[in-house]
């Protein structure tokens, strides 16, 4: 090999976050020390964010088949079929390290990345949701760290014309130095004519397209595959710079390519930029790629074979073009006003060689790099305050004696709160599909040229996932799944992206073994197959890790789109029903977090055959056009999910006069207690028999509590022999305090 390099020293591996074991292991694939280039190429491909060496073993468990899926993991996106010849595609991934650094770009290229994969399955977006964690919002440093992030994801998404239509965001000062910026997006493809990264067929062109490549974003992938400390902040050149208005024209040029018929495979060149493109597309199809760097557009004077191959820079992307096609497929980049290059072309000798001015800088086996880099069985053991945690003494709680008050605080808590500051500052219509926007339990938007409509939604509570993490991602899968069907959809598939600490403590890592198991168990039940996902490890500043926050994006089918539900009253006079039953389910509660400063006890319990019960008798109702709203019950319990059905509408506000009985539960678990498998109903008293016939048919406990009247919330707790009032508030001073909170704790000095 001709290529010069620096003598490769214990430091220099160190720096690259390379153990000894894996530098090792290195040499003896290549039979040879690597020079700089092959290491840096190394080091990023066996990051943990790349290489997922802590969690492969553990997510080979979990169910990635069933009757519908086009596209399991292992691609740039997952698919589901939706009938009518086409699939949705879909994916969630996580860009926190970087928006803690530079919260805009961090955001925003955290879009943009998200977006290029789902185009690069030969699918058009058409909707985004982000999932959000931040610390206290009474701090400036955390204030500033989200209106960043907002503001990135709006920009990036509002420029490029992909709606925002959802999300969700809750705040723990366990965030405050690592936030949680998850983005899902979802397109729309042909089943048949869905796109793969895979460099098949010896001598068909590489070709490069879109960007410039600059030295924004080299070593990314690494930094995001390391904990935090004080030093952090200084880590801002490796976070990339994004441009929307250039990801536009790629996302049209990439369509009209597939249109075309002009290519074998094509690749986002994402986390470790040009190396991770090339080697995972040659190893998916056991071929190797020939590089060349010389006419790689770049945009900064001198830049080395290693700045080239590990730049992180945005709105990049590799193809494999058909024999013969170049002059077509540059033609159309062209057009677009892109960069394009030959690069390289097809070999079949399994090798990523790559070459600048003439010499060869880099040979390294294209399947080392994508697939064999080390499997970790890391060790795990529960940590020794886990048993303190769970241990929730309700005798040194003493039971609600104003429970107005109790709700208004919950109502203003940033978690509950109205989160309209963050979602008016989306453009949530563009494109005209969306049906349900922002703000109720799922976002739905029409597939046109069909009946159909897709709904989507966003979920995980972290404070369960902390006190019992299998439980917890139970429920994460129940919700989501819940939220969905009150949408009136079938639930059809899933993507997780899954935060957790650093996985080399093994308290860490068995909050995710447990994660891993409860979402298998609950999906294999619900039979909701995970299509797609992202592993999110060193979420942890000088030792303190964050919750364990395995957040899910699940996507359902409404196969007529006239019966999409939302969660809001719509009309005086409509009964008020509640389906499912409630329990004493206080442990991990908002309401102990806010109420009591407690963050303790057992999550609530989940019955899994109750909760599927309860879905197919929400649908059928639903479908059968008997109720006018649904909302399912979660976080601040019944109370905070009567209010948000009173007042959430986009259009206007309506009161509600509630009795709840309840028997040997104390006031508190009966108002804000988060038992779950419970949907609030609104119906006209005509269609009453009809829905407590059909709950009886399900086997779906169900009681009458009320009617939508008036311009107040009073409820009343008691049985036929005594009757107490415990809320009476006007919906108006409710709203207040909802609707205006995180912009009253953003507008802090």
């Amino acid at each position: 090999m001709n290529a010069s390099t620096p003598l490769i020293t214990s430091d220099l591996i160190a720096q690259h976050n390379l153990s000894d074991d894996e530098y090792k292991k290195i040499v003896e694939i290549l039979g040879r020390e690597p020079n700089l280039t092959e290491l840096g190429m190394f080091s990023v491909m066996w990051s943990e964010h790349c290489s997922y060496k802590s969690s492969r073993v553990h997510l080979k468990k979990l169910p990635t088949t069933g009757p519908r899926v086009v596209q399991g993991p292992g691609e740039n996106a997952g698919a589901v079929d939706i009938g009518d010849g086409l699939c949705v595609v879909f994916k969630m991934e996580s860009h926190n390290h970087p928006s803690f650094i530079e919260p805009y770009q961090g955001a925003a290229t955290g879009v943009g990345g998200i977006l290029r994969d789902i185009f690069t399955m030969g699918a058009r977006p058409i909707a985004l949701l982000d999932s959000l964690r931040f610390g206290g919002l009474d701090t400036a440093k955390n204030r500033h760290l989200m209106k960043g992030v907002v503001a990135g994801i709006a920009g990036y998404g509002n420029c490029i014309g992909v709606p925002t239509v959802g999300g969700e965001i809750a705040f723990n000062d366990i965030y405050a130095q690592n936030p949680l910026v998850n983005v899902f997006c979802l397109g729309i493809a042909h089943k048949d004519k869905i796109f793969r990264g895979t460099a098949a067929g010896v001598g068909n062109p590489v070709i490069y397209f879109g960007s410039k490549t600059g030295r924004d974003g080299i070593h990314g992938a690494t930094m995001a595959s390391d904990s935090f400390d004080d030093q952090s902040e200084q880590k801002r050149p490796t976070v990339q710079v994004g441009d929307p208005f250039t990801e536009k024209l790629l996302l049209e040029a990439c369509l009209e390519l597939m249109a075309n018929d002009l290519l074998v495979g094509i690749q986002d060149m994402g986390a470790a930029g040009l190396t991770s493109s090339s080697c995972e597309m040659a190893s998916r199809a056991g071929n190797g790629i020939e590089l060349d760097l010389t006419d790689v557009p770049r945009r900064e004077p001198g830049m080395t074979p290693y700045d080239l191959m590990l730049s992180e820079s945005q709105e990049r992307m590799l193809m494999v073009a058909k024999a013969g096609k170049e002059e077509e497929c540059i033609k159309v980049c062209q057009k677009w006003d892109l960069d394009v290059a030959v690069v390289g072309k097809v070999t079949g000798d399994g090798i990523l060689r790559v070459k600048d001015q003439g010499k060869i800088v880099a040979e390294i086996p294209a399947k080392s790099l994508a697939d064999d880099g080390p499997r970790y069985e890391r060790p795990y053991s529960p940590p020794a305050y886990q048993d303190m945690l769970t241990n929730l003494n309700y005798d040194a709680i003493p039971d609600v004696k104003d429970a107005n008050a109790a709700l208004l605080s919950l109502l203003e808590s940033p978690t509950i709160a109205s989160k309209r500051w963050v979602y008016e500052q989306y453009d949530h219509m563009v494109r005209t599909n969306t049906m349900v926007r922002p703000g109720s339990d799922a976002a739905v938007v029409r597939i046109k040229g069909t009946n159909k409509a897709v709904a989507m939604t966003v979920d995980c509570n972290s404070r369960y996932c902390l006190l019992h993490p299998y439980e917890g991602a139970r429920i994460a899968v129940a919700e989501a799944a819940r939220n969905l069907v009150c949408s009136g959809a079938e639930p059809i598939g899933l993507t997780d992206c899954l935060n957790f600490g650093n996985p080399e403590r093994p308290d860490i890592m068995w909050q995710f073994v447990l994660g891993i198991e409860g979402l298998k168990d609950a999906c294999e039940h619900f039979k909701i197959p995970i299509v797609s996902g992202n592993v999110s490890f060193y979420n942890e500043t000088n030792g303190l890790s964050i919750y364990p926050t395995p957040m899910l994006g699940m996507v359902g089918l409404i196969e007529q789109a006239d019966r999409t539900m939302t969660q809001w009253f719509k009309q005086e006079g409509d009964d008020i029903i509640l389906l499912g039953s409630s329990r004493e389910d206080l442990g991990g509660s908002e309401y102990v977090k806010v109420i009591h400063a407690r963050e303790q006890g057992s999550p609530p319990y989940l019955n899994v055959e109750t909760e599927k019960r309860l879905h197919d008798c929400v649908l059928a109702l639903i479908r059968g056009g008997l109720v006018h709203s649904a909302h399912d019950c979660s976080d601040g319990g019944l109370a905070v999910a009567l209010v948000e059905s009173c007042m959430s509408g986009p259009d206007r506000t309506l009161g509600a006069v509630v009795r709840l009985t309840p028997g040997r539960l104390r006031k508190d678990a009966v108002l804000f207690g988060e038992s779950q498998s419970r949907v609030v109903l609104s119906a006209k008293p005509v269609h009453r028999q009809a829905i407590l016939d059909q709950a009886k048919r399900f086997g779906v406990p169900i009681e009458v509590i009320g009617a939508v009247n008036g311009d107040r919330l009073v409820v009343y707790l008691g049985d036929q022999r005594s009757t107490e009032k415990v809320i009476d508030a006007p919906i108006a001073a409710l709203h207040d305090r909802w609707a205006f909170s995180l912009e009253r704790l953003l507008d802090q000095a």
